[in-house]
This record gives C-alpha cells, structure tokens and sequence, in this order.
C-alpha cells in the first residue's frame, strides 16, 4: 500500500533516467550515484541564490526511503530552507515514475545540503543582498 503522493508544486530542478553503468548486475541504482545527483539538483537553487560558485560543505540528512531502479524517471526537487552569511541550505526530495509500471510515482529520497558561496580563488564569500 502507498500513500498518496503530492508532487512540490516548483518544477524539478534536475530530471534524469539511470542507465545500467549507474547500477548493479540487478538493476539497482547505485547510493552513490543518486546522492551525485542530489549535489548537482541542490547546487542550482544554492547558485542562483549566491549569483555564482558554491561547494557543498555539509550533507546535513539524507534518507533513502525506496529502490531506484534503471529507466525510472527521476524528478528532484530542491528548496532554499535557510541561508546564512555565506551558506545555503537546500531541502532535496527525489521522485520515481516507475517506467515499468505505468504512472507509479513513488517519493525515493529525501535529504538536506549545506552549500558555502565562494570566490575565485574558492575562498567564502558574504551571498549578494536580494533585490
């Protein structure tokens, strides 16, 4: 049984499909690769907000609530929750539309990212005031 799912109502940041080198011998998607891809979804809201360059300094939380599978649609979906002098923090959720199992969407995982705004010579940097 699954619960009702409720898509963020933002569009995905980064949508992707695995393919077989991103996974086991059984078609199971590498840990690794999905937290790869959650860096690089949470890295654009982060860099929009810094006007720039950001690294990752923190992976504060990270959930893997369900298998992905290759040829599953994945959808990320990431949200500032909290900036502060020089760093942002990203919420990332990740969605799976089981390409097998037509219109299955299951929420696959969840987690939190602290990026810094850095300077080139990637030393931190104050985030630019909002207009």
């Amino acid at each position: 049984m699954t619960d009702a799912l409720t898509l963020p109502p933002q569009p995905p940041a980064l949508r992707v499909v695995p393919q077989p080198s991103d996974a086991n011998v059984h078609g199971d998607v590498f840990g690794g690769w999905i937290m790869s891809q959650v860096d690089i979804a949470g890295s654009i809201p982060a860099s929009r907000r810094a006007n720039g360059r950001v690294a990752t300094v923190a992976v504060n939380s990270f959930l893997f609530k369900q298998p992905v599978f290759v040829g599953d649609l994945l959808s990320f979906y990431a949200e500032i929750v909290k900036t502060g002098r020089t760093s942002v923090t990203v919420e990332v959720e990740v969605y799976a539309q089981r390409m097998r199992l037509a219109d299955e969407v299951v929420k696959v995982t969840e987690a939190t990212l602290t990026y810094v705004a850095t300077d080139s010579g990637r030393k931190p940097r104050e985030l630019p005031a909002l207009a």
